[in-house]
């Protein structure tokens, strides 16, 4: 438990849904249709800090017409799940990484930055009341979405004086309908993602609202992701729309795009490499340009690529389409260090395999 003197008051659901209804409902979640009872809320005002910490119904915000984040996106999220173990007891992935990068998101955004072991707790408290809803299906798990918003009332270009921090739970299954097949991806290269000294490294709203006419561009020609360009030279490949990017050269190497400020520091991105290096395997966080891209996939010298992030995992890119590019990788499902990598990741999430690096957090 939490050092922090702030504690929750819970407020169990007077109405849960019941168990044979959740349970048909676990049947099928999708991705991120189906809720849990509960969500946790803590609310920070000026001169009196963090306060009202509750764990209580999921229920609908109320919000004045002023409120600052509807005008000026003061808003910020995390993702990251809690996993059943083969034992029945359920954990969390790296949640201290989720808190840390949840401050570096508010701090760049000019948001009251809530305490890491805060952010722990509001987490656990929520798994912990709604444990019933983790999926227990393989390849589904329950995700968490801990988000803050500016809520002071008033009109004006400013950072807020009031915040509200809330948790919700998602059961859900595969990210993308093609489950483990390879996904085809769309260059975007009329619209960028971030640009240098903006908020790319920060997961902010802004970020994938901006990347969403991108996105439709890209379903138009029948692909379910985008991937985009650097904002100067229009060039180097920086992430998709939203995770981050790996490719896999024919003599085994692994090469992912550095964080230069522009690309979000992706949990899954750093288990991965942790996870390739400790195999043995070379992972190198260069520039990659898209033109390079299509020449060393067509020339064999490039293998396989893959998509990854806390809602996508280890997803395989079989194709890239745009207005000046198009080839193809792979044979439509992953390739062996994509397979590899990604059957690593998920024994550790989910207790098949040894926790070396203390990745898991028990919930108990």
């Amino acid at each position: 438990m939490s050092n922090n003197p702030l504690s929750f008051a819970i407020t169990p659901h007077a109405e849960p849904v019941a168990a044979d209804e959740r349970a048909s409902r676990l049947q099928d979640p999708g991705f991120g249709r189906l809720f849990t009872d509960h969500m946790a809320t803590i609310r920070y005002s000026e001169g009196k800090g963090w306060h009202d910490a509750r764990i209580e119904a999921r229920a609908d915000l109320k919000l004045n017409p002023s409120t600052l984040v509807l005008h000026y996106a003061q808003e910020i999220f995390e993702g990251l799940k809690a996993y059943r173990l083969p034992d029945g007891s359920a954990t969390l992935f790296r949640p201290d990484a989720n808190a840390r990068r949840f401050r570096n998101s508010a701090a760049r955004l000019a948001m009251a930055q809530l305490p890491e072991e805060l952010f722990i707790e509001s987490v656990e408290q929520l798994v912990r009341i709604d444990r019933e809803w983790i999926p227990s299906a393989e390849g589904a798990s329950l995700y968490l979405r801990p988000f803050m918003i500016s809520t002071e009332v008033a009109l004006g270009t400013k950072p807020s004086t009031d915040y509200l921090y809330c948790v919700i739970a998602s059961p859900v299954g595969a990210y993308f309908k093609s489950g483990a097949g390879a996904v085809t991806i769309w260059v975007s290269d009329n619209y960028t993602r971030a640009a240098p000294g903006g908020t790319g490294d920060a997961k902010c709203g802004g970020n994938y609202a901006a990347s969403l006419l991108a996105q439709a561009e890209g379903q138009k020609q029948g692909c379910e992701q985008v991937v985009f360009l650097d904002a100067v030279e229009r060039r180097w490949i920086e992430e998709l729309g939203g995770m981050n990017v790996f490719f896999v050269f024919a003599d085994g190497t692994l090469q992912t795009p550095p964080l230069t400020g522009t690309i979000l520091p992706g949990i899954t991105r750093d288990s991965l490499i942790t996870l390739a290096r400790g195999l043995g395997l070379t992972v190198r966080e260069e520039p990659y340009s898209i033109d390079q891209w299509q020449a060393d996939a067509q020339s064999g010298k490039l293998t396989e690529a893959f998509a990854c992030g806390t809602a996508a995992v280890v997803t395989p890119i079989g194709e890239v389409k745009g207005r000046k590019h198009g080839f193809k990788m792979g044979e439509g499902q992953a390739g062996p260090v994509t397979q590899r990598l990604k059957t690593a990741l998920l024994d550790i999430q989910r207790g098949r395999s040894a926790d070396t690096h203390n990745w898991l957090r028990k919930v108990k």
